[in-house]
């Protein structure tokens, strides 16, 4: 490998690790953000939430890729335009071509990488993100209501209650209109009190 190849390789992998990682924390965010209701304030463990955001975060890989490579070569080649290396490397009598060709083998490596990742790795992260948010919702069922609102997650019933009390299970003055019939909210059922659990 000449010195040309390692200056440029140098100054490509140090901002691309960090517009990598900053791109998986925010890609991270906005797709968590639809999940959030369903494990704030069910009391997880960090043990359970550091699981469920790496598996989401394998998920963000292959999205945060491309953009970490376009920005880590826009920084990368701008700080050298900059600092007049690419003038002085031209001027040397080595073509354009040559300068991008060590980046761009970098990323052709990275792309049969980001292949191999979305084809067998990712899948299977997917697979237990969404079994374990799958198991966190059932942990304390009455979490997913409102107090106040309707909740209309269980399909042709609308669910209304007044107050939750902290156990997760037990709930107060509730109302549910029963739509299976199709017929509107001719069917209503009210109870002073009750407790929610779900089963298999």
């Amino acid at each position: 490998m000449k010195k040309l190849d390692k200056l440029i390789l140098k100054s490509f992998i140090g901002p691309f690790i960090v517009t990598f990682l900053v791109a998986v924390f925010i890609l991270l965010l906005v797709y968590m953000m639809k999940y959030f209701d369903d494990f704030i304030g069910k009391n997880l463990g960090f043990m359970v939430l550091a699981e469920l955001m790496g598996y989401f975060s394998i998920n963000q890989m292959p999205m945060a890729l491309p953009l970490a490579v376009l920005i880590s070569s826009l920084m990368t080649y701008g700080k050298l335009g900059e600092h007049f290396e690419l003038t002085a490397i031209k001027g040397s009598g080595i073509s354009l071509l040559r300068i991008i060709l060590p980046a761009f083998v970098f990323c052709v490596m990275l792309a049969i990488g980001a292949f191999v990742l979305s084809d067998q790795v990712v899948p299977t992260a997917n697979l237990r993100a969404f079994s374990l948010l799958y198991d966190i919702k059932q942990t304390k069922p009455s979490l997913d209501l409102r107090e106040g609102q309707f909740y209309n997650g269980i399909p042709k019933y609308s669910i209304k209650i007044s107050k939750k009390y902290p156990d997760g299970v037990s709930i107060k003055d509730i109302i549910i209109y029963d739509h299976t019939a199709g017929d509107g909210n001719k069917r209503v059922i009210i109870a002073d009190s009750c407790r929610m659990y779900s089963f298999m």
